[in-house]
């Protein structure tokens, strides 16, 4: 080879690299959004959990960002999803409450659901609903759902194909997630049938039964756990997509109830934890001898896929260039043998029924954050932001270089992310038209709480945040000038619900 010829090849080659690295750094991030489903925020290790072990979820913060006063949209299930999805705050949502979309028929009958899936799925969102995963997929993003969908039954506009996702794999009702070994799942709009018998959530031990017996309890442990096939299918999502970019929004249905998990999981904190008396079954929920080990291996099981994920993106080339959020869509619960006083699990914050789950006090809507990107946000820092579900849908458009929707209520936190100037929010809003009704409103240091509205109570309480994490120190009567702004700012925030299902009347809807 001539001189000549050998240098223009090593141009050549210099060439290709140069532009590979510039096609590489050019390349929009992978986004994964990880919502844990009942997840307390005191029941992750970085959080203070200190007898449930969540080391992959630990480490994720000490890679990235821990937020420490971050919030869901709504204290249950569908309308803090929404509220994730559309960047709307409950008193803008279409959705703002459970909807279980009763007037087709007995919606809550298991086995008629199974042969009948008009009877499946809660109230669907609108066709005009702008989604993540209509912006993302703007933006060139191949868009996948894998967990709990729960915002429109099939056959329907809320479908998750219909609503910017081009996979879905997972469950479509919230009810049918009363059960993790479920009789089937659905695959976009296939409803897939698993090897696992029918078996209604209000099922409880035969009356014969001996209680402190493990057998006892066979039927709900079953062939085919759909944790288990939700997270393979967005296992071969990330590696059918790795050529980018590609957001996945991991939707699980853990730890919610009920209290099911694979035996090795169990058996991983029965010693741990001692004698353990069995949960009989009290509640909607299937019992379970060993309901504090089950919760524990529960999130254990949670946290070991999560450290799945990110060794796929390892063993693919994409963990650098992937952002990873970890989040819950609210509060933890206080039925189906959960035992949240041991656990602590909402700790700092007042724990149990009233003050969690289905509530707008901090231990029902204030959940974890963490935010991982490599090489971009400062690893093992902790962010005291104040942000909401709202933020999520901004913040990710601005991650993936597209524009928001007009009329969104959130405010990107992708500078928080990168260490530079935040923009904040005046206050936080939520509403929620269940558990009587509810209003509240952060506002700075300060925190305001309407609650018992359709009992007609519209007296807000008042707590310092600063000083009364736990809320238990009500303050209205000394500071009636921010008591009487924050009720301006309910009056404000609260446009009537389209359902009437969601509407207060007591507010003049």
């Amino acid at each position: 080879m001539s001189k000549y010829l050998k240098n223009t090849l090593i141009s050549l080659l210099s060439l290709i690299t140069v532009i590979g690295h510039a096609q590489e750094g050019d390349r929009k991030p992978n986004i994964i959004v990880i919502l844990a489903d009942d997840l307390g925020y005191g029941e992750v290790g970085v959080y203070g959990q200190e007898k449930i072990k969540t080391p992959n979820i630990d480490a994720l913060a000490e890679r990235g960002m821990k937020f420490t006063q971050h919030y869901s949209g709504a204290p249950v299930c569908a309308p803090a999803r929404y509220v994730l999805l559309t960047g709307l705050h409950t008193g803008h949502a279409y959705i703002r409450g459970n909807d279980e979309w009763g007037d087709r028929g007995n919606v809550w009958d298991y086995e008629a659901a199974f042969h009948d899936p008009s009877l499946e799925g809660q109230r669907p969102i609108p066709d005009s609903t702008i989604t993540i995963g209509h912006k993302l997929g703007q933006a060139g993003y191949k868009t996948g759902i894998f967990g709990k969908w729960g915002l429109g039954a099939p056959n329907t506009s809320g479908v998750p194909n219909k609503q910017g996702f081009d996979y879905f794999y997972g469950y479509n009702c919230q009810r049918q997630a009363h059960n993790l070994y479920p009789s089937h799942l659905w695959e976009n709009d296939n409803k897939i049938l698993l090897d696992n018998a029918l078996v209604s959530p209000t099922v409880k031990l035969d009356s014969l039964a001996d209680p402190y017996k493990e057998e006892s309890y066979s039927k709900f442990s079953q062939n085919e756990y759909a944790p288990e096939k939700i997270h393979k299918k967005a296992i071969s999502f990330i590696r059918e997509n790795r050529e980018g970019p590609f957001f996945m929004y991991y939707a699980s249905p853990l730890p919610h109830l009920p209290l099911q998990v694979p035996k090795k999981y169990v058996d991983r904190y029965r010693e741990m934890f001692g004698k353990e008396e069995p949960y009989i079954g009290d509640d909607a929920y299937f019992p379970n001898r060993y309901p504090r080990a089950a919760y524990a291996g529960m999130i254990s099981y949670l946290d070991d896929q999560v450290g799945q994920l990110i060794e796929t993106l390892k063993e693919e080339g994409l963990l650098d260039n992937t952002i990873i959020l970890f989040t819950s869509d609210n509060g933890p619960t206080y039925l189906g043998g959960v035992d949240f006083n041991y656990f602590e699990s909402s700790k700092p914050f007042s724990n149990g029924y009233g003050r969690t789950k289905g509530f707008l006090y901090e231990g029902g809507i204030r959940v974890p954050l963490i935010v991982s990107w490599p090489n971009h946000i400062k690893p093992g820092t902790s962010n005291e932001h104040p942000s909401a579900f709202y933020d999520i849908m901004p913040t990710l458009c601005d991650l993936a270089g597209v524009t928001p929707p007009k009329g969104t209520d959130g405010i990107s936190f992708k500078p928080s992310l990168l260490g530079k100037d935040q923009e904040t929010h005046q206050y936080l809003y939520w509403e929620f038209p269940s558990y009587k009704g509810q209003q509240a409103v952060r506002l700075g240091k300060w925190k305001g709480i309407r609650k018992n509205i359709f009992d007609g109570n519209l007296q807000i309480e008042l707590y310092n945040l600063d000083t009364d994490l736990k809320e238990e120190q009500d303050v209205s009567e000394q500071f009636p000038n921010i008591v009487k702004e924050i009720e301006q700012i309910m009056e404000l925030e609260h446009i009537p619900a389209e359902n009437e299902k969601f509407k207060f009347k007591q507010l003049g809807d």
